[in-house]
């Protein structure tokens, strides 16, 4: 299928998101959409499939002028958009999110149970997805509820996947999968937009980039003839220096001790311990018990037995106000469900946290309020209309920030961050970078979970690997690798 969409214009109230953007899709190629969070990649495909009406443009698919009225008639035209934030049903099985609306049906209406349950296994395995499908969404992680979108749009015979960040709550072996499928729908004619802010996958997966950069077309490139600091110029308009920015940070005195942490059947005898200044890398398959292991420090869930201790003395922790007071911040991975109040403003958003400090016997200071949040924009330039601006209303990235802003904010002692620059574009990335090395050479003891080893390897001083809730390895930073890290987190010794 060809995709032709040019002089793309859409606008909500006085902002204007696309100026005269543009963008192809020829058959059978995988095309790369990339650009800063908020440059209008997610709003032109929701134009293509019917989420949004454009205000002026064409768009045409084969060479005939189409206007999809909804997501359905895209689908049924044999476009299928995965979006970044998943579009799930928590309380269903894995087997009834994939047949919502496409029941295999007998005589009389009557759904065939036998059959979905075939279709649904057999797409799983294609998959290489090792999920029951019988299991409730709600059980599942992040990463293993992106697989099942996935699966979902495999469900349909598209002819055109939009995947918008599909492998930003992946682990390796789920992104080389879905690499693995990918690859193998392209040899069948069909036509992937992938929509990354990892550049590796780009030059590994992609034929094409387009750039869209402020709701504008900059331009379209083969990926044999540009390298990732052109994507980037492109992009943000100019260089962006080092990847990872050095830090220079004298490590301090333990701040954080954990010894013996356990959650029977989640994670056993966990002990490790950071210090100020450092920055301790968190790695691991998926599943292997990192966000819980992070979720029973901050009280989010109860652990059986085991003791934290803080500057040396212990601490009770059995929710998260105790572990605030304590100093902890925990920026979780799921900023959806966990660390916004979607519905609220970036104001609403950063008071919750730091109530007392906006406050004066109990009395809310807005200035005192809006001097915080400003900081918090500034500091992380977050792309907003001001402090009141809905969080629902922000790019997924931008979302991120308020939620950095927000823990930052606290002063914490102690900062969990829990997969920081998911769905984050490069220049983003270098901010929060920035702020994590700026917060460590203020005396602050980081622990950052991530599943982008480059990541981990980049910003870490030392790098504890995960392996069936059980701590494999703790290497230092400067002697660790992919190889090693890898080995250990699949059951291998060093």
């Amino acid at each position: 299928m060809n995709i032709e969409m040019t002089g793309i214009n859409k606008s909500f109230g006085a902002n204007q998101v696309l100026k005269d953007a543009a963008f192809t899709l020829k058959d059978g190629e995988v095309h790369a959409l990339m650009g800063e969070n908020g440059a209008g990649k997610s709003t032109l495909m929701k134009i293509l499939t019917g989420v949004y009406t454009k205000d002026s443009g064409t768009v045409k698919v084969d060479g005939k002028e189409v206007n999809f009225k909804s997501p359905q008639e895209a689908e049924k035209a044999g476009i299928v958009f995965i979006y970044q934030e998943l579009n799930v049903l928590f309380d269903l099985t894995v087997e009834e999110n994939l047949f919502m609306g496409k029941e295999i049906t007998k005589k009389f209406g009557i759904c065939d149970k036998k059959a979905m349950h075939a279709k649904a296994q057999e797409v799983m395995d294609k998959m290489g997805v090792q999920i029951p499908i019988e299991a409730v969404m709600s059980d599942l992680s992040v990463g293993q509820q992106q697989m099942v979108e996935i699966c979902k749009a495999l469900m349909v015979d598209a002819k055109v996947i939009i995947m918008d960040e599909p492998t930003a709550a992946l682990t390796e072996r789920e992104t080389e999968s879905l690499f693995r499928v990918m690859r193998a729908l392209q040899k069948k004619g069909v036509s992937i937009v992938y929509i990354s802010h990892r550049m590796e996958e780009i030059f590994v997966l992609c034929d094409r980039i387009t750039i869209l950069r402020d709701g504008s077309y900059i331009g379209t490139e083969h990926v044999n003839d540009i390298d990732m600091d052109g994507i980037v110029k492109m992009m943000i308009g100019r260089e962006i220096g080092e990847r990872y920015p050095k830090r220079d940070v004298k490590i301090g005195d333990e701040v954080l001790r954990v010894e013996g942490l356990t959650k029977e059947k989640v994670f056993h005898d966990v002990s490790f311990d950071v210090r100020a200044g450092e920055v301790l890398g968190v790695a691991g398959l998926m599943g292997a018990g990192r966000t819980e292991i992070m979720e029973a420090i901050f009280g989010s869930i109860s652990k059986n037995h085991g003791q934290i201790y803080i500057d040396g003395k212990q601490v009770t922790i059995k929710n998260p106000r105790q572990a605030i007071a304590a100093g902890i911040g925990f920026i979780t991975e799921d900023r959806k469900t966990e660390g916004l109040l979607l519905e609220k403003s970036i104001a609403e958003n950063i008071e919750i946290a730091n109530l007392k400090s906006v406050s004066k016997h109990g009395v809310l200071s807005r200035k005192k309020q809006e001097e915080l949040v400003q900081q918090g924009i500034e500091e992380f330039k977050i792309k907003c209309f001001g402090p009141w601006h809905e969080c629902n209303n922000l790019s997924g990235g931008n979302q991120q920030k308020v939620v950095l802003a927000k823990w930052i904010a606290t002063n914490p002692k102690i900062l969990i961050l829990d997969e920081p620059t998911r769905g984050v574009d490069i220049g983003a990335k270098k901010e929060i970078y920035n702020v994590i090395n700026k917060m460590a050479a203020q005396g602050v003891a980081v622990i950052m979970v991530s599943s982008e080893l480059p990541e981990v390897l980049g910003m870490s001083d030392r790098i504890m690997v995960v392996r069936e809730g059980e701590v494999r390895g703790i290497l230092d930073g400067k002697d660790a690798d992919q190889e090693k890290i890898m080995t250990l987190a699949t059951g291998g010794t060093l």
